[in-house]
């Protein structure tokens, strides 16, 4: 227990540069006591104490703004950053090294009771706001950017951002086993496709000179002779 305490604390040092120090963590992390309240509610509901596990979790919900149902399954140094809105539903299954910010839901699309949403696999970043919908894999490495809507599964190491989020980028894996937290310097691909085309309207608008220069030109010679 205590083991996995440092661990989650140490986490926020690597992953937070406004950590200062252990008191600080302890009592001004929301994220942080999210993942405690989890741990306690998931230990019931694995014990099939259902209503207090669910009861935990609400209380969880009560003192962070964070929801995760204590049916879903989170591995080791996970970090919630800010924390606020934050929901992770029953099925969702998180593995190691797992970052989330604030208000990213990880949802189902379907009310049977079956798996119905998504599994992150280890060192995943998923940037604020972003919706990940679905009983689908987001691969190793992966990182989906702010305010994606993601319903279909994502490759390793790929980055994926807009509505309905797209693959716009695959990195090469990196070997340091640390997440890549840059999240906000994910393309845009709207961006870049406008771009493409303003660079076509000069093209063509340089090749219509061209030919315009071309043919008064040629309408000169003929009216010389």
């Amino acid at each position: 227990m205590f083991k996995n305490i440092r661990e989650d604390i140490n986490s926020v040092f690597e992953r937070d540069p406004a950590a200062r120090n252990v008191m600080e963590i302890l009592f001004c992390y929301p994220g942080l006591h999210a993942l405690w309240f989890y741990r306690v509610s998931h230990w019931f509901w694995m014990h099939e104490f259902f209503f207090a596990g669910r009861f935990t979790s609400h209380l969880g919900r009560f003192f962070t703004g964070v929801e995760i149902h204590p049916g879903a399954k989170i591995g080791r140094k996970f970090f919630i950053d800010h924390g606020m809105g934050v929901v992770i539903g029953e099925t969702a299954e998180i593995g190691d090294n797992v970052t989330l910010y604030h208000g990213v839901t990880l949802g189902g699309v379907t009310w049977d009771k079956v798996k119905r949403h998504p599994t992150l696999l280890d060192n995943v970043v998923i940037g604020s706001g972003a919706k990940v919908l679905g009983p689908f894999t987001v691969g190793k490495g992966a990182k989906i950017g702010s305010n994606s809507v993601v319903v279909k599964a994502v490759p390793d190491n790929a980055t994926v951002v807009g509505i309905p989020g797209r693959t716009v980028m695959a990195e090469e894996k990196k070997d340091d086993g640390r997440a890549d937290l840059q999240h906000g310097q994910l393309p845009d691909p709207e961006a870049k496709a406008i771009a493409c085309l303003f660079d076509q309207i000069r093209e063509l608008e340089r090749k219509y000179d061209m030919l315009a220069a071309e043919h008064a030109e040629l309408k000169n010679r003929v009216m010389v002779k």
